[in-house]
């Protein structure tokens, strides 16, 4: 079983400004981002009990401010943070088709989109963890030297014990083709040692007919634990599969997927094997699609708590 060498965490990616659906012509201002919301809810989840950080890079504007201020309070690690003058975050909007989700962007002057652009800070920024969580939307947002540059500092920290964790997060509109998806994903995957795909998005880029077919490429990548989520059906181990829980109360599908990873990677993190930890994974995806947003609100946090 996968073991982790420090209790420490960091997520690389993008978060943005959020406007979610709150009613008719309603929204609230909030921060997500797939990798930012894996790390919020770890964060959450552990408490004390580990140091969980965001590497990201934001601008100097107020609402930057603003979610550096949230990091602070919400217990995030901010030695991750690079600020950069001339750039903001960016911003997304939530449509709502009944429940299901639908997402507007506006990310052109995103100063994420810089977070490999200096692989020493980037190297200095992961030091010290025992695991590194990425996503296929942390690579969609670089540029293509950029993604070679976290590729380099990923296998050296690979290299120095640590472990990698990798949703592959599939938005085609981020990518120049599906070929560029397979071969950037690929690479990516020979530094995973948890990868936690979604069953549509590799039906979609690399027709899979079947999770076990998903399981099948992805361990013969080399990945050592995998674990694919698939909506209502059941989640799939290399070994095991685990029905998903019956929700009520839906609102809002959004960060699903993220609230999964942080559920299952604070498990694994704890000492829980990957059976067990599909469950926290389910409790905390569940949790969240009964709010608006992409985070469930701290307040139902604590019920949550291993």
């Amino acid at each position: 079983m996968i073991s982790f060498k420090s209790n420490k965490v960091v997520a690389i990616g993008e978060a943005m400004i959020e406007m979610a659906v709150v009613g008719d012509n309603q929204y609230r201002r909030n921060f997500a981002g797939d990798t930012y919301n894996t790390a919020w809810h770890m964060a959450q989840l552990l408490g004390g009990n580990a140091v969980v950080g965001f590497v990201t890079c934001v601008g100097t504007d107020t609402l930057s401010d603003a979610f550096v201020a949230e990091l602070k309070q919400d217990g995030l690690d901010l030695t991750a943070v690079r600020r950069i003058s001339d750039r903001t975050m960016g911003l997304y909007l939530i449509a709502l088709d009944g429940v299901e989700r639908s997402f507007h962007y506006w990310r052109s002057a995103s100063a994420a989109t810089c977070l490999a652009d200096d692989p020493d800070w980037l190297a200095n920024a992961v030091e010290g963890a025992g695991l590194i969580h990425v996503s296929g939307i942390t690579l969609a947002i670089l540029a293509p030297e950029s993604r070679v540059r976290l590729l380099r500092v990923l296998k050296q920290a690979r290299a120095e014990g640590v472990r990698v964790s990798f949703d592959p997060n599939v938005r085609p509109k981020l990518w120049t083709s599906t070929q560029e998806i397979r071969t950037t994903v690929s690479d990516f995957l020979a530094v995973t040692d948890i990868a936690l795909p979604s069953f549509d998005d590799e039906q979609l880029i690399w027709g899979d007919e079947t999770p076990e077919k998903t399981i099948k490429r992805l361990d013969g990548a080399g990945v050592a634990e995998i674990i694919v989520k698939n909506g209502e059906a059941p989640t799939m181990g290399q070994s095991f599969a685990v029905p998903a829980p019956a929700i009520t109360g839906i609102r809002d599908t959004s960060g699903a997927g993220d609230a999964f990873n942080a559920g299952y990677l604070v498990a694994r993190l704890q000492g829980k094997g990957s059976r067990d930890a599909v469950d926290l994974g389910h409790e905390v995806s569940g949790e969240v699609i009964r709010h608006f947003g992409a985070r469930i609100p701290k307040q139902n946090i604590p019920k949550l708590v291993l």
